[in-house]
């Protein structure tokens, strides 16, 4: 991410070190950012991929808008509020995929769903490639990109709640409702009388309480531990030709062509590799973008930039899944572009500026 949201021990409505006065963010600011970052996440994470093979999935708006957004909101208030980084970002977003394919559409253990289990390794009655696919989804399409995209949108609000405490509870609420909403139409309709085994339940809800606790107790205000920062970064086009390629590549090693019932690589090869592949190919191209965003000359631009190359990566893979795929997801790619260009358009008007320095790279931020 960007930076650390506000510092440690600090109040949120308390002014972050490094700002003025005049930058603290007005009411409607912060709501219209909030409202950003729900529509970003419902655009990144569903709309500019499963829609491109299956176009029907935009009459989901609504309740795709309820799960994926009232859910990444709550996520980035909670680590706004406890002063934490990405790496607590990250932390929350496991958490936030845990609630969603593993009690909210129950993919994670179906042996039906996606048919997850004919294509992807299965082991001890949990999809782990279906899980490995949406740990990268969701970390990175849920919440990493869209909260990055609305903190250069809006940079006034970057370090504050864009939430009172009664926004906030709604939005707690919401996020649950989206959760049941998933296990009632999603899994309801997609995987009728399937029920998640009751000790899986109860490691998911384990697993999310201690993920949360490390997030937002642990992690703030500690140094974690991170790559060495590069010497400089390289220009941002190639920044992001390199994040497009990393995304199809990871895509590909884990879903099959056009979300088919055919393993990735083909039946010949077992289907532990490509899993272990893709999770060698995401830790390292998640550690070199570490490494880049340490080094002195990293700007928003090469946020930017990485950014919009991961997103149209994600829709790029969709593509050849059939001509209609084709033809939407060109339309989706032009329009990322478009809005991706009024985004550095916006950004470039307040200057480009490098994020931290290299140094900062190895602490929570």
């Amino acid at each position: 991410m960007t930076g650390r949201y506000h510092t440690a021990g600090t109040p949120p409505r308390t002014r972050a070190a490094g700002t003025a006065p005049g930058d603290d963010p007005p009411e409607r600011g912060r709501l219209r950012a909030a409202w950003t970052l729900v529509l970003l996440t419902t655009l990144c994470a569903e709309l500019t991929f499963t829609a491109v093979a299956v176009p029907f999935t935009w009459l989901l708006l609504p309740l795709l808008m309820v799960m994926y957004g009232a859910g990444v909101l709550l996520v980035r208030e909670a680590a706004v509020r406890a002063g934490a980084g990405w790496p607590s970002l990250v932390l929350l977003a496991l958490v936030y995929q845990l609630a969603e394919d593993g009690l909210g559409l129950q993919a994670l253990t179906s042996p039906r769903l996606y048919g997850a289990a004919d294509w992807g390794w299965r082991a001890l009655g949990v999809n782990w490639t279906y899980w490995e696919s949406q740990i990268g989804v969701h970390v990175v399409f849920s919440v990493l990109i869209p909260v990055a995209l609305t903190d250069l949108l809006f940079p006034a609000a970057r370090r504050r709640p864009y939430l009172r405490a009664r926004g906030l509870a709604g939005t707690g609420v919401l996020a649950v409702a989206g959760v049941l909403g998933l296990r009632f139409v999603i899994s309801g309709t997609e995987d009728p009388g399937y029920r998640i085994p009751w000790g899986w339940t109860a490691a998911f809800l384990v697993v999310m309480v201690a993920l949360a606790w490390v997030a937002l107790d642990v992690l703030p205000g500690r140094r974690v531990p991170a790559p060495a920062p590069a010497r400089s970064a390289p220009r941002p086009v190639s920044a992001g030709i390199a994040a497009a390629a990393a995304t199809v590549a990871f895509l590909a090693l884990l879903l099959p062509p056009g979300l088919g019932p055919d393993p990735a690589l083909g039946e010949s090869i077992p289907l532990v590799v490509p899993f272990v592949l893709a999770g060698v190919l995401g830790l390292g191209a998640g550690a070199t973008i570490l490494r880049w965003r340490g080094a002195p000359d990293w700007s928003d631009r090469h946020l930017l930039w990485t950014v919009g190359g991961i997103l149209t990566g994600h829709t790029a893979f969709m593509m050849p899944a059939a001509p209609v795929a084709a033809l939407t997801g060109a339309i989706t790619v032009a329009l990322e572009v478009a809005l991706l260009t009024v985004a550095a358009r916006r950004i470039g008007r307040t200057g480009q500026r490098p994020i931290h320095s290299g140094r900062s790279g190895r602490s929570n931020g």
